[in-house]
This record gives C-alpha cells, structure tokens and sequence, in this order.
C-alpha cells in the first residue's frame, strides 16, 4: 500500500477541536497530522474517525458479515461489536466460527462476542447450547473480544452456577461483560451490574437508563429496523458523554442501504446536541471500552477514518479501514464474494390441519398485543372468533393467529392470537423468530399461513409472503407465495448485500399490500417469539407470560 497524504478539517474529538491540516498515512497507520493554516480560506471537508455500532447481530442484516461490511462502509462504519448468539442458536460453536472466517475475508474490523445465551432460555427448542466451557473456550480467542449479551437476568440475579461461569470466566480473562436487562431497576438493575455486567441496550425509557447509569453501568442507545429508543434516551448524551454508545441491535438490509450509525449523528446534531459529545459516543467510547484495535485519529494509530462534506448531515465522502479506501462517494470498494453454506433444518412441510385452534368453551382468549417500534408487547384478553367449533382470526378487531414452528424436529405446532400486524388477508413467515429461530408465522386463514411457513421449509429458511385474495363477488380467487431464501442457518442470504436488500424491499412492500401497517413487519414478527423481552411471547412450546417467566395456563 502506497503511502499518502489527505488535507481537509480535521476533527479532534479528544481534543474538542476542529482545525485545518493535513494526514499522511503509511502503511496502514497514521504517522502524521499536521495544522495547515494556509487552508483555512478553502471549502473543506471534514476527516474524523470512523463509526463503530457498539452492538449488532450481523445475522439481523439477512447479510454474512463480508456482505455487511460492503453496506456499512458506504456509511462511515468502520468497525462494529457483533454478537453471533443468533446463528449460535441454530449451529453451535460452527456457526460462530463462520461469522469469525467470513469477516476476515473483507477489510473491516468486526469484533465478535461470545454468546453467553444459547440456548436464551429453557423454554424454547434451539438449535444448540454452549455451556460455560463452551463460552470460556470462545473468551480464550483473540477474535472474542467480549462476554455477549447476559439476557438471562433472572439467572445472574439468583446466581445460577452456570451463568456465574461464563460471568467469571469472562472477568478472569480481562473482557468485559454485556448486559440485556429491558425494565429492570432499583435494587435489582444494582444486584445485576454488581455482579460485573458493564452495558445495557435494552432500556427503553430514559428513567430506566438512568438508573444503571447511577448503578455505574454504560447505556448504548440502540435504534434499529423494529426497537427504536433514539428518541427516549437521546437527552442522556448531554450529561452523560462518557457513558453512551450508539447501536443498531437488528437492522434489516433495505435499512443499511439507506445509511448506519451516521443518521444517528445527523440526528443528535439536529437536537442541537454538542457534536463532540456525539461523536464520542460514536467513535470513541466503544473502541475504548471494549479495548478496540480501531484508530482515533491519533499519530501511530490503524488508519480507520473517514470523510464528510458537513457534520450537519454527515454524508461520507470516503471511508478508509488500515489506510484502505474502502468506500467512495456513496459505491463501496468491497467485492462481493458468495461465502459457504452453513445450516440446521430438520422439519417437514405442514399440513393445514396442524394449525386449526379447536374452542373449548373459552369466553375470553390471551391475546399478544404487539407495539410498532417496540420489542416488548402487552398482554390483552378478547372474546374469541368461533366459526365451525375453532377460534379463527377476526380481521375486524385485528386480532390474527400467530403460530411457532420448530425447525429442528417434526413436532406439534404451537398456537396464539396478536393483535396490531393488521393484515386483511394472506400471511407472513420467517425463519428467523429470536432467538432459536424456529419458524413464526402470522395469518388470517389457516391455509396461507400453511403455504406461507411451507414455502420456508422449502427454502431451509427465508421470510415469506403468502396471498389468498377473494373478489368481493366471490368469482375471482388468487393465491401467491414469494420468499427470499437465506440458506445461511436460515437467517442470512449468501448473496450481493444489494441484491437481498432489493428483495426484501419487494417482500416488505408485499406484506404491507397485504394491510400489515407495522414499520418492520418481518423485524417485528421476528420478535414475538423472544421470550426474554416481556410481556406475552409465543415460543415453539406454547405461549409464555415474560413477567412471571413460565408459560400461560
């Protein structure tokens, strides 16, 4: 690599100061910067460091990390601190160290943790489970940079011998250890960060923040493709500069094209937020806290940088990884390379009788009530639709079934109602349900929601679209299935990160033809079987009240 120089406002974050001046870069590093008042009378852009989101599950993207990093770098994200517990599920310690040699291969600086929930809970069929050696193994790597997620909050608060293994190994090994406790404060937020757990992203009021902030604990606001919490904790940047991060948690692919961690700056600054408090928890607080070999824009640091026209907007110019232009004017400079395969699904095709709900005399029926933008839900109670002896989907209140099918065996199908996806007809199906990724599906008839999740198996996962459209004269019927496939552990498509994102627009833009009026309709659907986040979830056993953390009865 040829050695070079760049000129342009120079944005010390550390120092709080922005000045003209030149950089020059050798091999990979930055060896110097120097102030170049001659320049001070030309239109410059800006140079600061490069993005990080502090937490994301790449698998989320529906992209391997190498098509990732190729989406991310277009928007200034240099680095970012990725939790693979989601093909964890699915494929064990393989599939974490498919993400590890997948994102060697493009010039990007993912830093992995070890999954320290997998399976999330008892109540749910995964794919695999990592017991504490298994996690201690992966904290002894130095491509583990971190203890993932500790969602099992429950656990660390009675002190379950398993969870305080992984917890202490993680400690003995000098890597910090990260949080997952949605609504937990008082003494219990105090008990959980005591026992040495150092981030949360899961808050999602800023009075909830603010108690594990006094606790000691570092809040990473995360805005992602369904939970977004910007606008509730944006405020605690002001007081609290050193002690936030920015994260995506779960971004979805025709979301990453649009931008990354740069619209959350643009953001902040339109708040009239200081901008060097906006890029610290930007750039500089991850890459400090996780001890990050990502470059600050320091003499003898990597060359991860990037380029802006404003810091209004933060449009990126150029990015550059180890002094590598990676991305240029809006085109990334990353080919694109389909990786490997890597999968677990062992379930046959369903047939329609399998998710017919029989009434048994109920006058009133649990009912998940999910919240756009929102990964928790609320439990509400209805009167149910009966129709031939079985409790059907009543498209008047909103009020459609919701199934959960288990991926790695043939076994019974469970069964719920939801209130607010809003489809008139037809039905969606995903085989990436949180966290065990058993297929979940939502419908208005039994037989689209059978074609839907069918079209999955088919596919050994992917998300699908299923229609049944009936003219209101009854002489015109229609039925249509799409899908897009990902054939990595049934989350992630090993196609151009372009390509899938154009896809997923098409399905997303059909789910909605359909009448769903959810922002993210697959994100969300993702999520209604994450039984770590209250109120009511449904997983592949049988719906599951998050509070009192055992199934309904």
């Amino acid at each position: 690599m040829s050695p070079f120089s760049i000129t342009g406002n120079f944005v010390d974050i550390h120092q709080e100061k922005i000045y003209p001046a030149t950089i020059k870069v050798e091999n990979g590093r930055i060896i110097s910067i120097q102030p170049d008042n001659q320049l001070t009378d030309q239109p410059l852009n800006y140079i600061l460091s490069g993005f990080i989101d502090s937490h994301v599950h790449i698998e989320s993207s529906m992209l391997v990390p190498s098509e990732f990093a190729r989406l991310a770098v277009v928007h200034g994200t240099v680095a970012t601190v990725s939790d693979p517990h989601e093909i964890a599920n699915v494929c064990g310690l393989a599939g974490v160290e498919f993400m590890i040699e997948n994102g060697k291969t493009v010039p990007f600086k993912f830093n992995f943790g070890a999954p320290s929930c997998v399976p999330a809970t008892s109540f749910e069929t995964a794919g695999a489970v990592l017991d504490s050696n298994d996690v201690e193994q992966l904290l002894q790597r130095d491509e583990i940079k971190y203890l993932s997620e500790m969602m099992n909050f429950p656990g660390v608060l009675f002190k379950d011998e398993e969870v305080m293994k992984k917890i202490a190994a993680a400690h003995r090994l000098r890597k910090p250890v990260d949080g997952h406790a949605p609504g937990l404060r008082g003494e219990q937020a105090k008990q959980y960060i005591d026992a040495g757990i150092y981030t949360d992203h899961e808050c999602f009021t800023a009075e909830e923040a603010l108690d594990k902030l006094k606790y000691g604990m570092k809040i990473i606001i995360r805005e992602g493709s369904a939970a977004k919490n910007f606008e509730a904790l944006i405020g605690l940047l002001n007081d609290w500069p050193d002690r936030i991060m920015f994260c995506s948690d779960d971004k979805h692919p025709d979301s990453l094209v649009i931008g990354h961690i740069n619209q959350l700056c643009a953001r902040a600054v339109a708040k009239g937020i200081n901008i060097f408090k906006i890029l610290k928890a930007a750039c500089i607080n991850p890459a400090e806290h996780y001890k990050l070999d990502v470059g600050l824009l320091r003499e003898r640091d990597p060359a991860d940088f990037i380029v802006v026209k404003d810091l209004t907007n933060f449009e990126v110019v150029k990015t550059y990884i180890n002094g590598e232009l990676v991305a240029e004017d809006g085109k990334s400079l990353i080919h694109s390379k389909k990786s490997g395969v890597i999968n677990n699904f062992a379930c046959s095709k369903r047939d329609i009788e399998d998710f017919v709900v029989e009434w048994n005399g109920e006058k009133e029926i649990p009912v998940i009530e999910a919240l756009d933008g929102q990964l928790i839900t609320n439990k509400l109670s209805y009167e149910p639709k009966v129709e031939d002896g079985k409790i059907v989907s009543d498209t008047a209140r909103d009020i459609l079934k919701i199934v959960v099918v288990t991926r790695y065996s043939d076994a019974p199908v469970a069964k719920a109602f939801i209130k607010n996806f809003g489809l008139k007809q037809g039905a969606l199906a995903s085989s990436v349900a949180h966290d065990s990724h058993n297929i979940v599906a939502v419908g208005v008839d039994d037989d689209s929601i059978c074609r839907a999740v069918n079209k999955v198996i088919e596919k050994n996962g992917g998300v699908s679209v299923a229609t049944n459209y009936q003219s209101p004269d009854g002489k015109l019927s229609m039925q249509t299935e799409s899908v897009v496939a990902l054939a990595v552990a049934g989350l992630m498509s090993n196609e151009d990160g372009y390509f899938v994102a154009e896809a997923y627009t098409t399905i997303d833009k059909e789910a909605k033809e359909l009448g769903c009026t959810l922002a993210a309709p697959f994100m969300t659907l993702s999520f209604m079987a994450l039984l770590v986040i209250p109120h009511l979830k449904l997983s592949d056993k049988g719906l599951f009240d998050g509070d009192k953390f055992e199934f309904v009865k």
